[in-house]
């Protein structure tokens, strides 16, 4: 079984109309091991085991997919733009090189 990571949607502003376009930032705690690190008491090699895609919804509809690769940072951060439509729910989606596939949703309401 898959291992739970922590995460976190923000949206900015936090306070947003109906038809505004908001910055939504998906932040992961994540190792993004390259494959080529040891570890520092067995002196083994720590797999790669890094995000290679993430895919931010919007109601059920595909805003934005990116690919990624190993050369990002631990803990990453992705950052893409949504026009609001009206209440409902934004989720991002990611998988990693070893198959495991997490998701983080947040509901959206819209003020005025």
């Amino acid at each position: 079984m898959a291992k739970t990571r922590k995460s976190l949607i923000k949206i900015k502003p936090k306070r947003y109309k109906d038809g505004e376009i908001v910055k939504v930032s998906f932040m992961v705690m994540h190792p993004m091991d390259t494959g080529m690190g040891k570890d520092k008491k067995t002196k083994k090699i720590i797999p790669a085991k890094y995000i290679n895609s993430v895919k931010f919804e919007y109601n059920g509809k595909v805003i934005t997919t990116m690919t990624v690769w190993e050369a990002i940072s631990v803990n990453p951060v992705f950052t893409t733009y949504v026009k609001i439509n009206g209440k409902g729910k934004l989720k991002v989606i990611y998988t990693d090189n070893t198959g495991e596939v997490h998701e983080k949703s947040k509901k959206i309401k819209p003020k005025g």
